[in-house]
């Protein structure tokens, strides 16, 4: 066939296209695994790359790879961690086999580069063979697992760095609001008097946590299983290979990892997957309830609570003008649904690996990628198109504070829970505010009215019966 090659696998023969950096194996795994339509993420692939070029450096220190071969697989892998050839990785994320298909379409496009560069022609694997070299020394089982880590560790950072900017943003805020007073709620009903600005502090105190968490659990991927081959028994592994391979592939990706010392554990398990899955979960829960929290306080603009306003992005209808809704925050519970879906995938797959292996691994850190890219771009725009415009309604705030009746609570330790409540009640009926009824009846000075009924002074932890 014109502008084709012809290779074989155990399988049979497939013709690939003549300048294809990708194999046959590559395109049986393409052929296959015709799932989501999308493709493996660009920093698997660079990690993917960054674990061939510290496996052929291994090899060679252990005399088992030519110096020639070795500097040429290198520079194969450095163009890919480049950003060069991606679109020779043709296979699905979703795939059986445990990421063999992501395993050897790496081999192939590395090898066939490698031969490129030696002068050979694509597909010509005389010169340098995908399993045999690019390969040596690995197997899919400890290759694949270390490469999707790697790339988490390598996109965490960034949303470590969007959630640092959102605790900023909050912080700013809750010193901007910090004056602003307003009515407390529980279980969306009237409680006690609260300042905005706590609201919003409470807010950075829950993204502290999310950092640490997430900070912290990175360890739990740093430790990789590269030489444990097939099962964790590192058959055809020399022994300085075991030795080198964890400095080769910190050196070679730029993330300091260590390798499991006990690689038939780190072959068969994927709970440090699942630990970083669930703190993504957890940050999720608390962007939602932030973001529920803001469309509540924005709610309106006239009839709903109003306290404060969210920058307008868009048209809110394409038929009621004037509409504006709260996009930004239906956007971030929106991904943190997904992130919460995704942790439930992770979670399955951790838990469906059989024995020596799990074949589920290939969804497993789909899911986790998608979690992480997507947790990073909805902080971004949260603070970006959101927070960071956000602005009180100071009078509307104070409005429902002077409305309600939940200043009466501070008046239960002077006139006991009984007294409170019928004062709470006849003001309600008769919309008549706390402090009136409470001078009607002469149960408290005017002096005292004003220090217990002070609603700042409610605010402060420790001062309300001072």
């Amino acid at each position: 066939m014109a502008n084709m090659r012809l290779e074989a696998d155990s399988i049979g023969t497939l013709n690939v296209p003549e300048d294809a950096y990708y194999g046959v194996q590559s395109l049986r795994g393409h052929l296959n695994f015709n799932i989501t339509g999308n493709r493996m993420h660009s920093m698997q692939i660079k990690m993917l790359a960054a674990l061939k070029k510290a496996s052929a450096y291994a090899n060679n220190r252990a005399g088992i790879l030519d110096r020639k071969i070795c500097d040429a697989i290198v520079e194969a892998c450095d163009d890919i961690m480049a950003g060069k050839f991606h679109d020779q990785f043709i296979v699905d994320p979703i795939q059986g086999g445990a990421g063999t298909s992501a395993n050897m379409n790496a081999n192939e496009v590395i090898a066939n580069r490698a031969i490129e560069i030696l002068g050979g022609k694509k597909g010509d694997y005389s010169i340098v063979h995908p399993n045999d070299h690019v390969n040596m020394s690995q197997s899919t089982n400890d290759i694949y697992p270390s490469s999707g880590k790697l790339a988490a560790l390598a996109l965490i950072p960034e949303l470590l760095e969007q959630l640092h900017r959102l605790n900023a943003a909050l912080l700013d805020k809750a010193d901007e609001f910090n004056d602003i007073l307003k009515v407390g709620r529980t279980q969306l009903q009237d409680a006690v008097p609260i300042r905005l600005g706590q609201e919003f502090h409470a807010y950075a105190s829950a993204i502290t946590r999310d950092l640490q968490r997430i900070s912290r659990v990175r360890d739990q991927i740093s430790v990789l299983n590269m030489g444990a081959t097939a099962i964790g028994t590192a058959i055809n592994v020399p022994a300085a290979y075991l030795e080198d391979i964890a400095r080769d592939v910190s050196d070679a990706s730029g993330i300091a990892v260590t390798n499991n010392t006990d690689l038939v554990d780190g072959t068969q398990n994927l709970d440090g997957i699942v630990a970083v899955s669930g703190m993504l979960k957890a940050c999720a829960v608390t962007l939602s309830k932030m973001c529920n929290d803001l469309r509540l306080m924005s709610s309106g603009p006239r009839t709903g609570f109003g306290e404060i306003n969210l920058p307008a992005m868009q048209n809110g209808s394409s038929i009621m003008p004037g509409k504006v809704n709260p996009v930004i925050p239906e956007v971030v519970s929106q991904v943190a649904y997904a992130v919460i879906g995704n942790d439930m995938t992770i979670t399955m797959c951790a838990e469906a690996g059989q024995l020596e292996l799990n074949a589920f691994e290939p969804v497993a850190f789909y899911r986790l990628f998608e979690s992480i890219t997507a947790m990073t771009g909805a902080i971004k725009t949260l603070v970006d198109n959101c927070i960071v415009g956000i602005t009180a309604n100071a009078e509307r705030c104070q409005y429902l504070l002077d409305h309600s009746v939940c200043t009466v609570t501070a008046l239960t330790p002077h006139i006991g829970y009984k007294h409170a409540a019928d004062i709470a009640k006849t003001a309600l009926k008769t919309d008549k505010t706390v402090r009136e009824l409470v001078e009607e009846e002469k149960l408290l000075d005017e002096k005292q009215l004003d220090e217990v009924l002070d609603p700042f002074h409610l605010t402060v932890p420790g001062e309300s019966l001072t």
